[in-house]
């Protein structure tokens, strides 16, 4: 997790990967800490009870840091402008970037969920660069045809496209041409 707007996205991904039972390794950055505070109800330490392993992201001596250390993919949720510049530049200054760069070598799978609007030209650029390189790029954008009722259904949403993308099996999203169930009241007679 980076210091973007949006932490309710690694908030979310890490409460469905806990719940389906999927072991999740967590970086959280020092202004993503900032940001948990902020925009959430949670804590960091709550979000670290979630996750197998939790990394310091200066520590990189990590085994995130080596490409001997093996990975379904990398999910960076929220992913801040810095970082995707740094990811596009295959600068390593912190264990998130370097994880990134490791999943962009050994062509694993390396999905961003980049927060920021609008975008400059720079952004744009380097999201090609990145998803020349291989990672998916995958802006929250609510997906209308869902009929999402609520921001927790759109962040839902967002997290299971992510998920998608590991191929981890959910059932966080409604699929194109799925029906919404339709909640009948129960009779009291």
């Amino acid at each position: 997790m980076t210091g973007a707007t949006g932490a309710i996205y690694g908030v979310r991904l890490l409460e469905t990967l806990y719940e389906l039972g999927v072991e999740a390794h967590l970086i959280v950055s020092r202004w993503a800490e900032a940001t948990i505070k902020t925009e959430t109800e949670r804590r960091p330490e709550d979000l670290r009870a979630l996750a197998a392993v939790v990394y310091d992201e200066e520590d990189l001596a990590a085994p995130p840091y080596s490409s001997a250390f093996e990975t379904a993919g990398m999910i960076v949720a929220p992913c801040s402008m810095r970082t995707l510049a740094a990811v596009a530049n295959g600068l390593s200054d912190n264990l998130i970037q370097r994880a990134a760069d490791v999943h962009l070598k050994e062509r694993r799978k390396l999905v961003l969920l980049v927060r920021e609007s609008p975008l400059s030209v720079i952004h744009l650029e380097n999201m090609l660069r990145v998803a020349k390189a291989g990672a998916v790029v995958a802006p929250p954008v609510p997906a209308f045809y869902a009929k999402l009722r609520s921001l927790d259904d759109m962040v839902d949403h967002t997290v299971g496209r992510a998920l998608d993308q590991l191929g981890v099996e959910h059932e966080r999203i409604r699929r194109w041409g799925e029906r919404r169930a339709v909640l009948r009241p129960v009779d009291d007679a």
